[in-house]
C-alpha cells in the first residue's frame, strides 16, 4: 500500500513539473517572443524575463532582433545615359514587429527572398533614373591619370557630379527600408554597393575604346616627335652649313693670302737674281717630270737643253 503511495506522489510530482515547464518560458536580451494558441499570436513579449503560458494549449516562437547579412546576387542595369552595368549589393537588416513579421513572414529564410525583391527593385529604381558618373563618383574632385592627355580628355567631357554615389545609395535605403518596415515587419538599417562594373559582354568594347584612346595618344606622341625630329635635324643642317660656309670663306682669304705671300716671294726673288730664279725653278720641275724611265724630246735651243748639258759637263 504504501508503495502505491510512493508511485502516485511520484507522478504527481513529475505530472507538476511537466505542466510547470510547459507553462514558463524565458525571454532573453537578443529574442523576442510571440505565444501563439492553435497558430494564432495572442501575446508579445519583447522585454527579457520570465513569463507564463497555458501548457499543452499554447507555444512560444522566438525571433532573434540582432543585425542579419544580407548579400545579394549582381544585376544588369541600364542607366539613364544608356550604360550598361552590373550592380551587386548587400546590406544589413533585423527584425522590429515581430508580430506583423510573423503574419507575413513568419521564417528569416522567407524574409531573405524578400528582401532580395525589395532592395534589388530599389536599386533598379534609383540607380536606372541615374547617368552612370552619378553613381560612380561622390564629389566633382579632379582625377588622377597617368597622363596629361587622359587627364585633358577626361576634363573635356564636362562630368557634373550633382547626386553622387553617397546621396544614390541613401535613396536606395530609403524607398527600401520604408516598404520593408511597413510591410514586413523588419527593419534595414544599411545597404552599399559591393561591387559596380560594366557587364561582361561590353568589357571588351570597353578596353578596345581605352585601347584605342591611348593609341591615339601614342600617335601623337610620335607625330608630335617626328615633327621635332624634323625641326631639329634642319636647324642642324643649317647650322652646319653655316659653320662649313664660314670655314670654306675664312680657308679661300687663308689661301688667297697665302698664294698671293708666295707670289711675292718669287716676284721678290725674280728681282733680285732672275737667272738663279729660274735655275731654281728648273730644279724644282725636274723631279716632277723626270723618271726612271722618262723620255724629253726637246730642241737644242732650249733651256732646259743647254742646263742638262752643263749639268753632264760638270759631272
Amino acid at each position: 500500500m504504501g508503495s502505491r503511495k510512493y508511485a502516485v506522489a511520484s507522478a504527481v510530482i513529475i505530472l507538476t513539473a511537466i505542466v510547470l515547464h510547459s507553462s514558463v518560458f524565458v525571454v532573453d536580451l537578443p529574442h523576442d517572443a510571440l505565444v501563439l494558441q492553435f497558430g494564432k499570436v495572442i501575446a508579445v513579449k519583447r522585454e527579457p524575463g520570465l513569463y507564463v503560458k497555458l501548457p499543452f494549449f499554447q507555444s512560444v516562437k522566438y525571433y532573434d532582433k540582432r543585425l542579419k547579412e544580407w548579400d545579394g546576387e549582381p544585376n544588369d542595369l541600364l542607366t539613364v545615359d544608356k550604360e550598361n552595368i552590373e550592380v551587386n549589393t548587400f546590406a544589413r537588416w533585423r527584425i522590429v514587429d515581430p508580430l506583423r513579421f510573423y503574419e507575413k513572414q513568419q521564417t528569416e529564410a522567407q524574409a531573405q527572398g524578400t528582401l532580395d525583391g525589395i532592395i534589388e527593385s530599389s536599386v533598379k529604381n534609383v540607380i536606372s533614373a541615374q547617368p552612370l558618373m552619378e553613381v560612380l563618383r561622390s564629389t566633382q574632385r579632379r582625377l588622377r591619370y597617368s597622363s596629361e592627355e587622359l587627364e585633358n580628355a577626361e576634363a573635356a567631357k564636362a562630368i557634373v557630379v550633382q547626386v553622387g554615389r553617397d546621396a544614390i545609395v541613401e535613396k536606395i535605403l530609403e524607398q527600401a527600408a520604408r516598404k520593408a518596415r511597413e510591410e514586413y515587419g523588419f527593419a534595414i538599417e544599411g545597404v552599399a554597393i559591393r561591387h559596380l562594373n560594366y557587364v561582361r559582354a561590353v568589357v571588351p568594347k570597353i578596353f578596345e575604346r581605352m585601347k584605342s584612346e591611348r593609341i591615339r595618344i601614342a600617335s601623337r606622341y610620335k607625330s608630335e616627335g617626328r615633327e621635332r625630329e624634323a625641326t631639329i635635324l634642319g636647324e642642324t643642317k643649317k647650322e652646319l652649313d653655316t659653320i662649313e660656309s664660314q670655314g670654306t670663306r675664312e680657308a679661300t682669304i687663308l689661301k688667297g693670302a697665302a698664294d698671293a705671300e708666295v707670289l711675292k716671294i718669287y716676284a721678290d726673288a725674280f728681282e733680285q737674281d732672275p737667272e738663279f730664279y729660274t735655275f731654281m725653278r728648273s730644279l724644282e720641275i725636274l723631279p716632277e717630270v723626270l723618271g726612271a724611265k722618262t723620255r724629253i724630246v726637246i730642241g737644242t735651243d732650249s733651256p732646259l737643253f743647254r742646263l742638262l748639258k752643263t749639268y753632264e759637263k760638270e759631272e
